[in-house]
Formats: structure tokens, C-alpha cells, sequence
């Protein structure tokens, strides 16, 4: 079993690497299809005018752009994450706001020194669930709140309520190995799924005990773009993409192939929306 340190430095090397790559080259169709997932985030937090926000695994920054809009030229928003090729696709598409104060840090949440408290919000899509040691992140973390200062993110429920990531790679197994199993301590996309230990954690880091709303919203794989659209996004995206790595193109035909019939039954006009389930954690 590797330590909090080797499964920090893989996810470095990975949205470093390949995993970033990924997420960059389809950032205009995942900020997209994750839309509802930050207005179900976004309708939980009371971001006002002239406050900090924290955003925690900014990625490309759909979430942090928005989060701006929020806070308006009187606030600021900090966007972290450890991913350089992320956080430049991030910049870019940032360019272009208009009287906002914005920054990006590349930089490991466990371990940056955020210097004097500063945030009146720590927020977070999706990017908390690949921390390495997520107790030593949220206790940093913790640091760089104000007195008074409130938490929120979302994360994925468990993988049977969440058939649009699971359904396609049920699909690709019919042809290739099933990926390792991860230990549940272990960072990936349902690592916080366990209400028992996202308490934990949070607790231990010196946060309220969290209030846990579970969200449940489609997800169109083709985001308006139809059929062929969700196909591409299914197996280059996630746990399927990562199931298809160095497999023999003829066995990836195939899994295309079965993936594309079994997508074809959610199809309705140009989205393929499969069913998808979150939770929204609160803590102060």
C-alpha cells in the first residue's frame, strides 16, 4: 500500500501529465456538461460582493470564472491546483474578465503557505477528492480562513448512483481487464463518496461536522453535440479513458462500438443525458 506522499506525488505526475492533457484538450465540452453540477454548488454557497473565495482544484477554471462574477471588482477569487497545463488553459480563459481581481497558484494544498488568513470561502468542484493525504489539505487549508469563514464542495456519490460514469465502463469490460480496485482510502473520484470519512477528515482538520445534500442531476455526455459527441467524451474522459490506455485499437473499436449502442438508447436530439448524483457538503 503506498503512503499519503507516493499517492500525492502520483496525482501530481498525473494531472501533470496525461490526466491534465485530457481535461485541457476537452475543457469546452466538460465545462459544458458539468454546468449543473456547479449551479446545484454555486446555489449552495451565499458568495456576496467584495468577498475572498478559495477555490480549491480550480482545473481549468469554470468554477472559479463563475465564482468571480459573484464576488464582483470589490472581491477576489484564488483558484488553486497542483496541474500547470490546467491552470494555463485557466488563465487563458480568465483573460478576457473584466474588473475582477483575480489569481491562480500553482501549488499543493497540503503544503502552500497561504501566509495570513484571507478567505471568506473555501470552495470546491470536484477537487478535493485527489488529495494524497486530504487531512494534512484541509488542516492548510483550514489556515487560510477567516474567523467565521464556510466551506463547500461538491463530490460524486457512490459509483451505483452515478450511471453515466459507470454505465459506459461496464460497457468496456465486456472487452478489456477491469481497472485495480482502489482502496478507499485511496484518491479518485469517489474517494469522498463515504459520508463516515469525509466527516473525518473534515473534523480532524478543525472544521464543524458537515451538512451533506445530496444532489441528483443529469449529465449530457454530448453536451448538445449529439451521439458521436457523448462516444468521444465517454471513452476519453475518466475511468473509461483510463480502462482504453495502451489497449490494441481493434479492442478499442470494439468497445467504442458497444459504448456508441449503449448510449444510443439515451439519446434525445443532439444531448445523451445519463443520470448523475453528488453530494453538496457544507461546513464552517
Amino acid at each position: 500500500m503506498k503512503d499519503s506522499q507516493e499517492l500525492h506525488a502520483d496525482q501530481v505526475k498525473y494531472w501533470n501529465g496525461a490526466g491534465g492533457g485530457h481535461w485541457v484538450d476537452e475543457q469546452a465540452h466538460t465545462d459544458i456538461m458539468l454546468m449543473p453540477v456547479i449551479d446545484a454548488l454555486l446555489a449552495a454557497v451565499d458568495v456576496r460582493p467584495g468577498q475572498h473565495v478559495l477555490d480549491v482544484g480550480c482545473g481549468c477554471g469554470a468554477t472559479t470564472i463563475e465564482l468571480a462574477e459573484r464576488v464582483g471588482p470589490s472581491g477576489r477569487v484564488t483558484g488553486l491546483d497542483v496541474s500547470a497545463p490546467m491552470l494555463a488553459r485557466a488563465r487563458e480563459l480568465s483573460a478576457d474578465l473584466k474588473n475582477v481581481d483575480y489569481i491562480y497558484i500553482l501549488a499543493d494544498a497540503a503544503a502552500h503557505d497561504f501566509g495570513a488568513p484571507f478567505a471568506d470561502w473555501l470552495v470546491s468542484k470536484f477537487g478535493v477528492m485527489f488529495f494524497g493525504d486530504p487531512g494534512a489539505a484541509f488542516t492548510n487549508l483550514k489556515r487560510a480562513l477567516r474567523p467565521g469563514a464556510k466551506l463547500a464542495f461538491a463530490c460524486w456519490r457512490p459509483p451505483k448512483e452515478n450511471p453515466w460514469m459507470m454505465e459506459p465502463l461496464q460497457a468496456a469490460y465486456e472487452f478489456v481487464p477491469r481497472l485495480p480496485k482502489l482502496d478507499p482510502e485511496d484518491p479518485g473520484p469517489f474517494s469522498f463518496s463515504d459520508p463516515e470519512r469525509v466527516t473525518r477528515i473534515l473534523t480532524g482538520a478543525g472544521f464543524a461536522k458537515p451538512r451533506f445534500t445530496p444532489v441528483d442531476l443529469p449529465i449530457d455526455l454530448a453536451a448538445g453535440k449529439g451521439l458521436e459527441a457523448a462516444v468521444h467524451q465517454a471513452t476519453n474522459i475518466g475511468a473509461t479513458s483510463r480502462a482504453l490506455q495502451d489497449q490494441p485499437d481493434a479492442l478499442r473499436a470494439k468497445v467504442i462500438e458497444s459504448i456508441r449502442k449503449l448510449l444510443t438508447g439515451y439519446a434525445r436530439g443532439n444531448s445523451v443525458a445519463l443520470q448523475g448524483g453528488i453530494w453538496i457538503v457544507e461546513a464552517g
